[in-house]
């Protein structure tokens, strides 16, 4: 699909909104998204240069003096990992004096504020007469911390010390509980969500220099504000908090707790089947696959697809409706024959003790799905034991069918070089290569948690996950069951893949870009995506959710689903 660019209207600070189109949804150049999310991630890393590294410094001493902290969502043992923040609802906002800094003050955020929204980091940092400098920006962030500090900070171990408090509020707030808004001062002078963030990133950034002291204190702080039931910002911050808890606490004795139990147990996996249920821009992704296969292997009698990650049947509903469609378009036509083979690998972390029995129910249920529609698919399921074996023999590939392999949300979950010298990842798509398949589509998360160091992951997965949590307040409801035991995967994803290092960290996700590099050193070379594909998904993403903050963006052989601008996952098709 060829890029197409659209004019916009400034809605200040530089920015450009997209307008939309007929069918409500906002079009943008993938490539316009990724410059926009590459300026955020700058003015991210400038927050950090002019942070002031010694936020609650040894002066605080009764902050200082607290035991080791323990992680609120893993639980006090690290032998389980029960995220019991969320089950018993382990924080509150604390009450902070209202005091506010001066108009002088206020005024002098403001004007940093705009700046940093609107000028490079150059020119804020060393330009000749700034308005507002790094020494002042230091001495507003103290006073404003120091106002925000409570006489006597609770412990961060005391789980019991705080109580749910959930909020319909769309707004982050870091108030006291006692009142329904913010006091006026502290409002005024910076967005609650600004400082919540930042002092996640600085937190972050003492975690990773060793200075312990300034973390506990911090998170005593950000432990207040954070609230599982409240608005995005405060649910991210209660996310953010557990990643930092895992960093700090120490090494499990040998034996008694896997780290890869984090995201390798049903209950995780049952949260990622809502996830790709209830947030558009995964479930959409997967529609892309299907019809990217469906697209490239038309007018063939025999389609076989091998699937890396089969996990329920509603993955393969668009391409069963979409051979229905074809069906009746063209009624003297026979229609095709379907095999989907799933490939499960008996030595994955991530296989069960009844992986059998869980894809064969899968596979039962899609070959429901296509009967009731009039269509016959046939479901497999192939184990291997290592890569070496996936070849076509192994796999049941036959002479004649139109060969298509299918990674959702899979990749990154297969260790690379940084983890292996044997570097598994590049050597799965090498294999891959060799099946010489028509269409290959993968689906991924538009976020780098494989090669940044720990602070770089932390920032990255605050933006995307603050995204998501945002997007997920248009389709589900706040104080949702459902919701929560979603939020709760989330948060073990995010400690895994964040605070986890070496073998231990087992979801390493990457940016497209670096997809596309592995792909090209592996041998693919990029498959056009037409109109015959992107439409139908433009169109599927309107009837499942019309609403103008979640997009669609494509360009040559990929399509990235974004909200409010933030690409958060991205389909491609390789040959």
């Amino acid at each position: 699909m060829s890029s197409t660019g659209f004019p916009g209207r400034d809605v200040g600070f530089g920015v450009q909104a997209p307008e939309t189109g007929s069918d409500g949804l906002m079009k943008r150049p993938l490539s316009d998204m990724e410059r926009a999310q590459q300026q955020q991630m700058q003015q991210a890393l400038f927050l950090r240069s002019v942070k002031q590294r010694t936020l609650l410094a040894s002066s605080a001493s009764p902050c200082l003096s607290m035991p080791p902290p323990q992680d609120p969502f893993l639980g006090s043992s690290a032998s389980t990992a029960s995220l019991n923040l969320m089950s018993s609802g382990s924080f509150r906002r604390q009450e902070a004096p209202q005091i506010g800094p001066s108009a002088a003050l206020r005024d002098g955020l403001h004007e940093l504020e705009r700046r940093l929204l609107m000028e490079d980091e150059e020119d804020v940092v060393s330009a000749p007469g700034s308005a507002v400098t790094t020494a002042e920006w230091s001495e507003a962030m103290q006073q404003l911390i120091t106002a925000r500090v409570p006489s006597s900070v609770p412990s961060v171990s005391g789980a019991n010390q705080f109580s749910t408090s959930p909020t319909n509020s769309s707004s982050s707030t870091v108030s006291s509980s006692a009142s329904s808004s913010p006091p006026s001062s502290l409002a005024s002078a910076i967005p609650a969500g600004i400082f919540l963030r930042q002092m996640l990133l600085d937190t972050a950034n003492a975690v990773a220099d060793g200075n312990i002291d300034m973390a506990t204190a911090n998170l005593a702080v950000l432990k207040s504000a954070a609230n599982y039931r409240g608005n995005p910002e405060q649910r991210l911050t209660a996310m953010m908090i557990s990643v930092l808890f895992a960093r700090l606490k120490p090494a499990p004795a040998a034996g008694s707790f896997l780290p890869a139990a984090e995201v390798c147990g049903s209950d995780y996996f049952a949260a990622s089947q809502m996830l790709y249920e209830v947030s558009p821009c995964f479930k959409i992704g997967l529609v892309a696959a299907n019809l990217a296969i469906l697209e490239a292997t038309k007018e063939q009698p025999n389609i076989h697809i091998l699937d890396f990650q089969v996990s329920h049947a509603g993955q393969y509903s668009a391409l069963i409706d979409a051979l229905v469609d074809r069906q009746r378009l063209h009624p003297a036509a026979r229609p095709p024959s379907l095999r989907i083979t799933a490939v499960a690998d008996r030595t994955s972390l991530f296989a069960n003790n009844d992986i059998d029995g869980a894809l064969r129910s899968v596979g039962d249920s899609i070959e429901k799905l296509a009967k009731r529609h009039g269509l016959v698919v046939r479901f497999d399921v192939v184990h291997r034991a290592a890569a070496a074996e996936l070849d076509a023999a192994a796999l049941g590939c036959e002479a004649g069918e139109a060969l298509a392999v299918n990674l959702p949300f899979a990749l990154a979950r297969v260790p690379d070089e940084s983890v292996s010298p044997f570097n598994p990842r590049d050597d799965l798509l090498r294999r891959v290569r060799a099946l010489r398949p028509r269409v290959v589509a993968l689906v991924e998360q538009e976020i780098n948690t494989n090669t940044a160091a720990f602070a770089g992951r932390f920032a990255s997965a605050c933006a995307h996950y603050g995204v998501l949590l945002e997007s997920l307040d248009v389709t589900a409801a706040r104080d949702s069951a459902d919701r929560t035991r979603l939020e709760v995967g989330l948060a073990r994803r995010a400690v895994n893949s964040v605070a986890r290092e070496g073998a231990d960290r087992i979801e390493r996700c990457e940016v497209f870009g670096k997809w596309r590099a592995r792909m090209g050193m592996a041998g693919f070379k990029p498959a056009q995506l037409g109109s015959a594909v992107v439409e139908p998904v433009k169109a599927r993403l309107e009837s499942l959710r019309p609403n103008p903050g979640f997009s669609v963006a494509g360009e040559e052989n990929r399509i990235g689903f974004a909200w409010k601008g933030r690409i958060l996952t991205v389909a491609s098709t390789w040959r």
